[in-house]
This record gives C-alpha cells, sequence and structure tokens, in this order.
C-alpha cells in the first residue's frame, strides 16, 4: 500500500507504541499536521515554545520509561529544541524529536527558515538522520527507536524535507533493526565479576554509589538486595536519586556539591567505591585528585565511553547494571559491616541536614517538607536549576524512582514547568508537583497556556527570593558580596495564574503553607503558589569549587537536632 512521507512516519509512530507527542506546527511540517488528523490515537499537545515540546518529552520520557517524542519546523523551531535535546542527551533520555526542513532541492541554497539542524545537533544526540529519500523513511524511524530506548538512552534527531512528507511508497515498516556498528554490551565479563565479589568480601569499608543508570535498567531489587546482604551503604548521585529508597537506613542520600555531609566523608573514607550507571562527573567529584583517596574504585556502566574518563578505575565493568549485578550477587555472601556502619552513623547524628532550624522568615526548606508532608511522598516533583533543585532534592523523601525529574547534567534552568505538564500527560492520575524558582520558572512560563488548554492537573510551588539564588550565593561566598546581574524583579505570579484562567496563592508566612498546599491539591486542575521565602537563605552542605569532598561547608546558621530515626526503616528489617 503506498503512503507520503507523512503517513509513513505516522505509523511508525503507532507501531512503537507512541501515544503522545509535543510540538508546535510551522511550514515545513505543515503536511504533517494535516495528516495527524488520520491518526486519532496520536495526541498531539501544542506547546507555546519549542524548547517546552523537548523539556515536556523529556519528562514524559523519564517519568513514564517510555520514549518522549517532539516535533518542530524547520529553522527557529528546530533550533529552539536543541536546548532540550542537549538536555536530554546529559541525562541519558530516550527522545525521538522530528524536524521538519526545507525542501530538499532548496537544501544548502540559504532558504527561507533553513538551518543544518542535523550539523548544530551533531555533539548532543545519539544518532540523526537527513531524509532524503522517501523510500528510506520507514527503516529510518525504526533505527531511531531502537537508538534512543537501548544501550545507553539518549535522543535521536530525524530531520525531513518537506517534499519528502509529500512523496509517495509502498509502506513497508521493517519488524528488526540491523545496524552492525551498534551492538551495546549487556552482559559483564566473567572475570571482572569475579573480581568484584572478590572486592567486596575484602572491603571493611565498602560503598555503593548508585546513579540514574539504576533507574534506567531497574536494577532497584538488585542494588538493594546487594545493599542489604552484604551490609554496604548507599550514596546516589542527583540523578540517581530515588533508586534506593531513602527512608532505608542504608541509604546515605546524595552525594557530591550539595550532598550529605555524611555521604562525601564515606567517600573520603571507604576503601571500596562500586560506582554503578553514572559518570563521575565534576558535581560529584569535585577535587577529582582527592575523591576516593582511599578506595579502589568499581564502575560499571552500559557506555564504555565513560568508563575511565574522569576517574581512576580499577576494576572496570561494561555492561547493563541490572544484569552485572544479578551476576555479581550470585557470588556474595552475608556480611556485616558492623564498624563501618556504626561509624556513618555518629557523622549522620554529628552532621544532621534534614531537620529545619527555626527562623523569623520563610525558609524554602520547610515548604517543600510539607509538600513531602501533604503528598506523602507520593507525587512526582519536577524541579528547575537553582537553590530551590537542591532544596527539592535534599527536602522531599524519595522512595520510589522517576519520581525526581531534574536537569542534571546540562543544568538547564525552565525545564521544571514543561517536564511537570510531560509528566502529568503521562500519568493524569498522579500527583505532579513543579517546584521551581522565580527565574527557573520565567524562562518558559508560557506552557501554563498548554497546561491550562490540556487540563493537565499540575502543582506549582515557586520558591521566590528575588534572586537567582544560585549565583546570589556564589557571589556572596565568593565575590564579596557584589551581587551583579543577580536580582530578579517578578511579575505578580498569583496574578498570571489568574490570567490563564486558574487559581494561585501568595505565601508569606510559616503558618499559612500548609493550608496553601492544602487548598493546591484539593482543587482539580492546575495550582500556583507564590512562596515569598527568605531572599538570602543559602543551600548547604556545599563544597566550595575547586575542594575535596571532605572540605564541606555546612550551614552556619543550622543547631538542629539529627532527625528521627523513625523515618527509617528499623534494622530489623534488613
Amino acid at each position: 500500500m503506498k503512503m507520503t512521507g507523512a503517513q509513513i512516519l505516522c505509523e511508525g509512530l503507532v507501531k512503537e507504541g507512541v501515544e503522545v507527542i509535543f510540538g508546535l506546527p510551522g511550514g515545513a511540517v505543515i503536511p504533517l499536521y494535516d495528516t495527524l488528523l488520520q491518526y486519532p490515537q496520536l495526541r498531539h499537545i501544542l506547546v507555546r515554545h519549542e524548547q517546552g515540546a523537548a523539556h515536556a518529552a523529556d519528562g514524559y520520557a523519564r517519568a513514564t520509561g517510555k520514549v518522549g517524542i517532539c516535533f518542530a519546523t524547520s529553522g527557529p523551531g528546530a533550533t529552539n529544541l536543541v536546548t532540550g535535546i542537549a538536555n536530554a542527551f546529559l541525562d541519558s533520555v530516550p527522545v525521538v524529536a522530528v524536524t521538519g526542513q526545507v525542501a530538499s532541492h532548496f537544501i544548502g541554497k540559504d532558504a527561507f527558515q533553513e538551518t543544518d539542524i542535523t550539523g548544530i545537533t551533531l555533539p548532543v544526540t545519539k544518532h540523526n538522520y537527513l531524509v532524503l529519500d522517501v523510500n528510506s523513511l520507514a527503516g529510518v524511524v525504526k533505527q531511531a527507536f531502537h537508538l534512543a530506548r537501548t544501550g545507553r538512552p539518549g535522543p535521536v534527531l530525524i530531520d525531513i524535507p518537506r517534499d519528502v512528507f509529500l512523496e509517495q511508497t509502498e509502506f513497508n515498516y521493517p519488524d528488526t533493526v540491523d545496524l552492525p556498528g551498534y551492538k551495546p554490551t549487556l552482559q559483564g565479563h566473567p572475570t571482572q565479576i569475579k573480581k568484584v565479589a572478590r572486592a567486596i568480601s575484602e572491603a571493611k569499608r565498602p560503598l555503593l554509589i548508585a546513579g540514574r543508570g539504576v533507574t534506567i535498567s531497574g536494577a532497584y531489587a538488585e542494588l538493594k538486595w546487594l545493599a542489604e546482604t552484604a551490609q554496604i551503604p548507599v550514596v546516589t548521585t542527583l540523578l540517581g536519586v530515588g533508586c534506593f529508597p531513602e527512608s532505608h537506613i542504608l541509604n546515605y542520600g546524595m552525594a557530591g556539591m550539595h550532598g550529605t555531609a555524611y555521604a562525601n566523608m564515606a567517600i573520603d573514607h571507604a576503601d571500596l567505591v562500586m560506582a554503578m550507571g553514572m559518570r563521575f562527573d565534576d558535581r560529584v567529584t569535585s577535587k577529582i585528585s582527592a575523591f576516593a583517596p582511599h578506595a579502589h574504585i568499581v564502575h560499571i556502566d552500559i557506555d564504555p565511553a565513560e568508563i575511565g574518563k574522569n576517574v581512576r578505575v580499577d576494576v572496570p565493568i561494561v555492561g547493563d547494571v541490572r544484569m552485572v549485578l544479578q551476576e555479581i550477587n550470585k557470588l556474595v555472601t552475608t556480611n556485616r559491616h558492623v564498624g563501618w556502619l556504626e561509624e556513618l552513623e555518629t557523622w549522620r547524628k554529628e552532621h544532621p541536614m534534614l531537620g529545619i532550624r527555626d527562623a523569623d522568615g520563610l525558609l524554602p526548606q520547610y515548604v517543600i517538607r510539607q509538600i513531602y508532608e501533604a503528598t506523602r511522598g507520593e507525587a512526582i516533583i519536577a524541579t528547575g536549576v537553582g537553590q530551590h533543585q537542591m532544596w527539592a532534592a535534599q527536602h522531599y523523601y524519595y522512595d520510589k524512582p522517576n519520581a525526581l525529574l531534574s536537569s542534571g547534567g546540562l543544568g538547564t534552568m525552565g525545564f521544571g514547568l514543561p517536564a511537570a505538564m510531560g509528566a502529568k500527560i503521562g500519568y493524569p492520575d498522579k500527583p505532579v508537583w513543579c517546584i521551581d524558582g522565580d527565574g527557573s520558572f520565567q524562562m518558559t512560563i508560557q506552557e501554563l497556556a498548554t497546561i491550562v488548554q490540556e487540563q493537565a492537573a499540575v502543582k506549582i510551588a515557586i520558591i521566590n527570593n528575588g534572586y537567582l539564588g544560585m549565583v546570589r550565593q556564589w557571589q556572596e561566598l565568593f565575590y564579596k558580596q557584589r551581587y551583579v546581574a543577580t536580582p530578579i524583579s517578578c511579575p505578580d505570579f498569583v496574578k498570571i495564574a489568574e490570567s490563564y484562567c486558574f487559581p494561585g496563592l501568595r505565601v508569606q508566612h510559616k503558618e499559612e503553607v500548609v493550608p496553601a498546599i492544602e487548598q493546591a491539591m484539593a482543587h482539580p486542575g492546575p495550582f500556583l503558589i507564590d512562596f515569598k521565602v527568605d531572599p538570602e537563605e543559602n543551600v548547604y552542605p556545599m563544597v566550595p569549587p575547586g575542594a575535596a569532598l571532605a572540605e564541606i561547608l555546612e550551614d552556619p546558621k543550622k543547631k538542629v537536632k539529627p532527625i528521627s530515626d523513625s523515618t527509617r526503616l528499623p534494622v530489623s528489617n534488613i
């Protein structure tokens, strides 16, 4: 049966299980959008900016585990996707971006709205295609989805000229993919696995570092079994948060620049560090030469390019984290590192960070903790980037994977709102909160219109301190309080919400926090709360730039009791 290129693309999307597309039409993709009328099973979400489409597809993919899809037209439409594509690339998120291109005979002639989007996105896609022959389109779509979702996931871009959307050919969708140069290694090498098992049995102060690769591979049970059986404490990266329950007694929190003091101290004192599905980026390692100075390092990752890239590795294993852990667990025996765990518990008590101090003003940490209490930890939290992002990671507790959606590698301000929208579209029955800063929120604020149009009941908490807070914090601590270009004026966010035809509240006092959150949760649609917090509150702990993890700064204002152990599983459960 003959089909147009646009029909072939849509048929391919249907065969790959696509249900939702985020996009914005334009001249080069009008034939594609006209064809969407024939495919009611493909729900199209009209965003207000293409960056929102890419971030929404990213948030949808992280929350659901499916491939996220975004459409854009040629030229500025395509280039507006680039930040979102780069964000997905650095955080290993499966996204397929489809862009329109000028007609084939205009390519290279500086036609209206022509850009070389495949050239532009080459460094930030797992692969990309310029489809000049309609006969190759079905195979390209099949390959794109295979590449996006297998191995180390990532974004794939398909650029299609306008005339290719209109050309016709026989539709034959391939059942399999033959890519001889692409064979991800899934099984770890048996000799290396034996080395790891031996290292675990001999270690006195072992530590597990879990990254996003644990979530991607679904290795939750395997990680939990290893930690409990061998009595090994676990710390996570920002993107690994939730892959090991934060309420578990063996969870010592997030490591790195704004991680817990005791997580960083554990890395500094460990004699074995077993890192899984993480890439040793600078926000986790800080000063490379001082990272885990006493430890043998095991690194398990499906991407061989990450092994040894940043940190020396004693036992490298290339493979899928879940499959590798399954084999390691067969060789691991019960152990008890009583002295090591007692030392860690002492540090946890001596360096408390989860308690919230009393203050005259409204503290952002208190706001986030109350959102946690109100949602009972069952919400999906999407954040922008800045201080609020770190507070959301620290003070909302995540016992389930894919519950914290945050831009890790690229640190993209503006990610939070469209990502929350994507998550809510993917899980309409789950509570979804966007925790954002007043600066980050304004970068993609136009997606409020999309949220209203699609009746996505996203709850929005703006941590409004009147600054670009994270930059201001650095200026305070390292630039003698020279606040250059960080004070930021804001609109009346409550009136903004009302202008988009949904309710909002302003909260300035501690006693107003819980009633506002409860009102937001009771409302059936979107709801915005503008929390006017202490303008000069800083994120602690913090490892200064260029310092070792052990040189962590703790909050000089904070004198609190350790968090009650009642929030953690009793030792008898291990």
